[in-house]
């Protein structure tokens, strides 16, 4: 027998199941980052540094003012005390080493060529004998980026940066090579894999391609609390032939129940240890990249809020803004702030505040309040806010 939740309810177990609903704690410590990121599997990385880096915001809107070095550290400090590791999961990804393991499959088809853009596959087969260049000078050289065999091009023969830069993609993806350190705002420097993965995690046994699906999709579960089928698969960017048989068997284990979410036209799974919550407060500004939005018909369906990035939109075409989040204020997604951190002036600049139609008489105080701390925890001086004006 199915059962049925409210949308009301849906959004509570979803809020929950994402780590909202607490109050921030007094002090962050390493303790309460990697339960963080372990309770979402990764955080999602991006080049847009208008704000900050994307993968800092999560924690941030979870847990409140953290110290960003701390992540620094977890991902690329010293091999003995790293936490963290980078790879393709539901894009460029920060991710837990425990779920190392779990994605060695998709290392391997990569390798095989199997897996990737038509140029990244090459290198598995007529290219291969460029891709093992590449892989020899890091072993001989150390860390190097992408840029690094372009300066010596003319010296040693190296083929133009777009090719290099290609191979050194499909090593990524095959699991050869790594991101070792970042140099400057944000260039990856790649290492040879057993130069960075812990060997106690090196050493872990790779489960089969289905086996470690499943325990993909578990884990989605875990995060989503409640979700549907395209959901569960694109939390870590499974195809349906890949994740619909992990869904089936974990609705054969008791894993996963089915729920019918009023309002939603899809079925839906629920996590049989996700919360049934009590109404939520707080209040949290959301990266475009956050797991709660970054699945927009989900959101959508979640919230009634229709959500899309303007980025590549021309500037008189955007509707909200360049880099827009939307704030979260108790169980709703009530704005959305197209924010910048302009760290010439000192200043956090709220461009444009959009308030929803469903917004309350508080928001523009709770708001700055978070816009307030946004600014202490980026080391910037104070808040400037432009236009506000009430969504069509």
């Amino acid at each position: 027998m199915t059962t049925s939740l409210s949308l009301a309810d849906a959004r509570r177990i979803a809020l929950v199941a994402q780590g909202f609903g607490k109050r921030h704690p007094a002090r962050v410590g390493a303790s309460q980052l990697r339960r963080t990121v372990d309770r979402l599997g990764l955080f999602q990385i991006d080049s847009v540094n208008v704000l900050t880096r994307a993968h800092y915001l999560p924690a941030f809107s979870r847990l409140g003012m953290y110290d960003r070095t701390s992540l620094e550290r977890e991902a690329w400090g010293p091999k003995a005390a790293r936490r963290l590791f980078e790879y393709w999961a539901h894009e460029a990804s920060l991710l837990p080493m425990s779920l190392h393991p779990l994605l060695r499959w998709r290392m391997a088809k990569a390798e095989r060529g199997e897996t990737g853009y038509a140029a990244l596959r090459r290198f598995a087969s007529e290219r291969r004998a460029e891709a093992d260049a590449v892989l020899a000078r890091i072993a001989a050289d150390g860390p190097l980026a992408a840029a690094d065999f372009e300066n010596g091009a003319s010296r040693s023969g190296w083929w133009e940066w777009s090719h290099t830069k290609h191979a050194l993609e499909y090593l990524f993806w095959a699991g050869r090579i790594t991101t070792a350190t970042r140099r400057g705002s944000f260039t990856r420097l790649y290492d040879l894999t057993e130069r960075v993965i812990p060997a106690d995690i090196l050493a872990l046994p790779t489960p089969d391609a289905t086996t470690a699906q499943r325990m993909l999709i578990e884990r989605s579960a875990r995060a989503l609390g409640v979700a549907t089928a395209a959901d569960l698969r694109d939390y870590f960017r499974l195809k349906p032939g890949e994740g619909d048989p992990a869904i089936a068997s974990l609705v054969d284990e008791g894993v996963l129940e089915p729920v019918k979410v009023s309002g939603w036209s899809q079925k839906a799974w629920l996590h049989r240890e996700a919360a049934n919550p009590r109404p939520i407060r707080g209040a949290a500004l959301l990266a475009p990249f956050d797991p709660l939005v970054w699945e927009r018909s989900r959101t959508e369906r979640l919230f009634g809020f229709r959500y899309r990035i303007e980025i590549y939109v021309p500037q008189p075409l955007r509707t909200h803004g360049y880099y827009v989040l939307p704030f979260l204020l108790d169980e709703a997604l009530v704005a959305r702030v197209d924010l910048k951190a302009d760290r010439q002036a000192g200043l956090l600049r709220a461009h444009r505040v959009t308030l929803e139609r469903n917004a309350p008489p508080d928001t523009c105080e709770r708001l700055l309040l978070e816009l307030e701390r946004m600014a202490t925890w980026l080391d910037l001086d104070g808040v400037l806010v432009g236009d506000t004006v009430m969504a069509d």
